[in-house]
């Protein structure tokens, strides 16, 4: 089995590549640089070993799948502008520990596709989250570890807090993201409204357009990734890597719907009323959860995890990553395997 103090020792990739140490990340509540090396320093990994396709409810969902087949599972979700190369480095840290690690592509991502032409480009949220229900009936996954970030995170947490049974334990950047759009009618502060500066871009015609043209989306897409991760110093393969999943056919329908569907600009779709009307209660998490903020990320909320804390009932931690950014689990892949372990492990310390 997986233990917390085997999981702790430095795990090396080989000549030339970063080597990423966990040690002393366990049970810390503020990490700094929390890959264990330098911010700047390459990525280990470029790519994942195995790409699978499997037809999962609505979609032909293409996910990437490592470690042994009947490990504990982790389903990590990954959010926009990225792809499933955010746990290209976190993926082999959780498949060397036993776990089955199942990364999909989001619909409007990657090699994901819908069944059927005439299925409706909904991005609402309850939808996005009934995904990654159907991907683990498809594959008989009865229960699972998830973690995410970004859309990634709502996603997570909306399966553990409507579906607990599903859920083995949470790991959550950004806490309690579940979409209020009565909430969402209300201005924020101007910094705040600041950083959201491309979610009312897209309520235009001109961001729609902008999201369908293929230089324009990788510009405006690379701006985000610049300035929402101001310490990641990647590189442009990095980024071109991701980016060839925004060539979706899907990708700017899906995007523009999510952020205008946010902001009551769009409407979903009668079938999913139901759990929006559950999500609209806010309700609460209560299987084991470790949430984890960005310190350089615009987006963390002030208050090191108070605004939310009370969603999240039951066993818990929370954890600060200094000098880190948006983009966690491929700017701190060893903090973020480590908070997925040890979520894993909340109820037996």
């Amino acid at each position: 089995m997986i233990s917390r103090r085997s999981f702790g020792k430095a795990l090396g990739f080989g000549t030339g590549a970063a080597a990423v140490s966990l040690a002393g990340l366990g049970s810390a509540q503020t990490a700094s640089a929390a890959s264990g090396a330098p911010l700047g320093t390459p990525a280990a990994h470029t790519g994942f070993p195995r790409l699978k396709q499997v037809r999962a409810g609505l979609l032909d969902v293409g996910y990437a799948e490592s470690g042994p087949a009947h490990g504990p599972v982790v389903i990590c979700l990954h959010g926009w502008p990225y792809d499933i190369h955010s746990y290209v480095d976190v993926a082999p840290l959780l498949a060397a520990q036993g776990y089955r690690v199942i990364v999909p592509y989001l619909r409007g991502h990657g090699t994901t596709r819908f069944r059927s032409g005439r299925t409706f480009r909904n991005a609402q949220q309850s939808a996005i989250a009934l995904d990654v229900i159907a991907l683990m009936d498809a594959l008989k996954i009865e229960k699972a570890v998830l973690a995410g970030f970004d859309w990634g995170s709502r996603t997570a947490d909306i399966v553990a807090a409507l579906w607990p049974e599903r859920c083995k334990a949470l790991v959550s950047v950004s806490g309690y993201l579940v979409t209020n759009r009565e909430a969402n009618l209300n201005p924020l502060a101007a910094k705040a409204e600041h950083a959201w500066w491309y979610q009312y871009y897209f309520a235009t015609e001109r961001g729609r357009l902008a999201m369908q043209d293929k230089g324009l989306r990788r510009d405006l897409t690379r701006l985000v990734w610049d300035t929402v991760s101001p310490t990641w110093d990647f590189d442009d393969a990095t980024f071109e890597r991701t980016a060839a999943a925004f060539d979706n056919p899907d990708y700017a329908a899906i995007v523009i719907h999510n952020y205008r569907w946010r902001l009551s600009l769009a409407d979903g779709e009668r079938r999913y009323d139901a759990l929006e009307k559950r999500l609209a209660a806010r309700p609460v998490i209560g299987v084991p959860t470790i949430t984890l903020d960005a310190e350089r990320d615009p987006f963390t909320a002030p208050g090191d995890g108070a605004s939310y804390r009370d969603r999240f009932t039951g066993a818990y931690e929370h954890r600060t990553l200094a000098g880190i950014g948006h983009n966690v689990p491929q700017e701190a892949p060893a903090a973020f395997a480590r908070a997925v372990v040890d979520a894993d492990h909340l109820l037996g310390k």
